[in-house]
């Protein structure tokens, strides 16, 4: 169905056919595929078993309106957001360019958000049916950036499995700048003091740029340790890789996300997972739309992986047809369950 209009949904906008998406979501419009289950997909994060190791990732559904859909589409995980603590319109619009040719997208958005207090009214008037992630970030007008998150994780930290801390996003200014040592520190910090002032051990995310330098893996890699941090997202959009891009939108200022990502993500989750070994489980994002390239994340060590631009372009039949896929994969290789084969390239 999605392939006969998809040439007509991309006559539009990308923000407009976004927001055509989620209505058809919420108004349960989108045909929901039988989903496929077998052993050898099934994963655990933070405690839980889950059907699949497929995520959704946050900037899909942002403000929370449809992840319950989402988990009847058959994704494993859904992540949402980025939510800041107060409502925003983000940059001005357009701010959403296809690349066709590149199977690619870039984005400026700048974390355009409902608000934490409308998020969580709308959270918990619909309880999530599946494993719930929610991903926080800072207002582009704020005082204090690290207050902002705490406010986050004060709204947030009862109603979700685990929450994100964003700090990857190319499209807020000086957000990247959490990379560094000290600020890294400082903020990961103030994080575990306000979870043991809230008495919860709601899990915690950080979501990590592509655009790191080598030499900053290893001092981001042992903060995480240091802080207690249970997994990390490799990786957002990058303002970078655009010199082999076809697409005349390539010369869009954002972040790009997609097909062109895919190999810088996996070269970066396989440098983690080096350090990190099954201390830290790695969330692979970049470039995952298929179960070959699942399956590549894997072995480079991810234990699960989101995807976004990828159904874009394949649409929302994705994640039944990625698993199929996966369980051929594992067949044919012989592999018991995904997990055996994590970080198996090493």
């Amino acid at each position: 169905m999605f392939s006969k209009i998809r040439s007509l949904i991309f006559k539009l906008d990308p923000e407009t056919a976004h927001d055509l998406a989620i209505k058809s979501l919420k108004f349960n419009f989108i045909y929901q595929n039988k989903i496929k289950k077998n052993k050898s997909i099934e994963t655990e994060i933070f405690g839980k078993k889950i059907p699949n190791p497929i995520g959704i990732a946050a900037g899909f559904d942002k403000d929370a309106e449809v992840y319950n859909s989402l988990f009847k589409l058959g994704f494993g995980f859904v992540e949402v957001g980025t939510v800041t603590p107060l409502n925003q319109y983000g940059n001005p619009k357009p701010r959403i360019f296809r690349l066709e040719e590149d199977e690619a997208l870039i984005n400026r958005l700048g974390f355009n958000s409902s608000g934490s207090e409308k998020v969580r009214s709308r959270i918990i008037s619909n309880s999530p049916k599946g494993l719930f992630g929610i991903n926080i970030g800072p207002n582009k007008d704020t005082n204090n950036k690290e207050e902002d998150y705490l406010i986050g994780l004060r709204k947030f930290y009862n109603l979700a499995d685990y929450l994100t801390i964003n700090i990857s996003s190319p499209n807020t200014e000086n957000l990247r700048s959490f990379h560094n040592e000290d600020e890294l520190s400082k903020l990961l910090d103030l994080v575990e003091k306000e979870k043991k002032i809230l008495k919860t051990n709601i899990p915690i995310v950080v979501k990590i740029s592509p655009d790191i330098k080598d030499e900053n893996i290893n001092i981001i890699a042992e903060l995480l340790l240091k802080h207690n941090v249970e997994a990390v997202i490799i990786s957002n959009s990058t303002d970078r890789n655009r010199e082999n891009l076809s697409n005349i939108n390539k010369l869009e200022k954002g972040g790009l996300s997609g097909k062109p990502l895919e190999k810088k993500s996996n070269e970066l989750i396989n440098k983690f997972y080096k350090i990190l070994k099954n201390k830290i489980k790695i969330i692979g994002v970049g470039g995952v739309d298929s179960g070959q390239s699942v399956y590549q994340k894997i072995i480079n060590g991810a234990s699960l992986v989101q995807l976004y631009t990828g159904m874009i372009y394949k649409g929302p039949s994705i994640v039944s047809k990625i698993n199929e896929e996966l369980i051929n994969i594992l067949e044919n290789e012989r592999v018991k369950n995904i997990s055996d084969i994590v970080g198996s390239k090493n």
